[in-house]
């Protein structure tokens, strides 16, 4: 193969794609609204890549992301992933993620502790939000500091950190309500 490939695949969720090239899988993008949303995706990042049949490595991850998304708990340590365009430190950050057991959460700030390098709870969120390889490397996993669950990664499509959290039997703290956010700062009523 030459260049990078992409396939489109149907999961629990909706249709999802995966990017590869001969060193191993480039990224993965959850389902947008619409499939073609989702293609457009990919273009957008990957405009070089070609719609192929899915090589052996992308066919086994094709298989882990499946079985996660209904439920499962498959094994990626055979997936072998291109980290060509990825710096040092995300790469120990997606490393970091990788080994938090499922149904378990960090936080961004015990990420950047566990990597001895505490004050850097900053740079840990933007790796985490740059990761292309949702789902094989569990980026769902690191929250921020009240652990709430509602945003989306870039890549995330229309599934939230809540929801794949959930199908890992993980309890994150709900996300705050309106009220939640407003009433601290509202203005006091007057007594009448």
């Amino acid at each position: 193969m030459v260049g990078r490939g992409y396939s489109i695949f149907d999961t629990a969720i909706g249709r999802c794609g995966i990017i590869w090239s001969g060193t191993g899988v480039v990224a993965v993008q959850l389902p947008e609204a619409r499939e073609i949303d989702t293609r457009r995706r990919i273009f957008q990042v990957h405009p070089e890549a070609r719609e192929q049949r899915p090589c052996e490595n992308a066919e086994l991850a094709i298989e882990g992301i499946t079985a996660l998304l209904q439920g499962g708990d498959p094994d990626f340590s055979e997936v072998s992933l291109d980290a060509g365009g990825v710096s040092g430190f995300n790469r120990r950050v997606y490393e970091f993620a990788c080994s938090i057991p499922r149904g378990e959460t960090r936080t961004y700030h015990e990420v950047a502790k566990a990597l001895g390098a505490s004050g850097a709870a900053h740079s840990v969120a933007q790796a985490i939000a740059k990761n292309p390889y949702m789902l094989i490397v569990p980026c769902h996993r690191v929250l921020e500091a009240g652990s709430y669950t509602d945003r989306l990664s870039p890549f995330g499509g229309v599934i939230s950190k809540r929801r794949l959290l959930a199908l890992e039997g993980a309890h994150p703290v709900a996300s705050k309500t309106l009220f939640e956010v407003l009433l601290p700062v509202a203005p006091p009523r007057p007594s009448t």
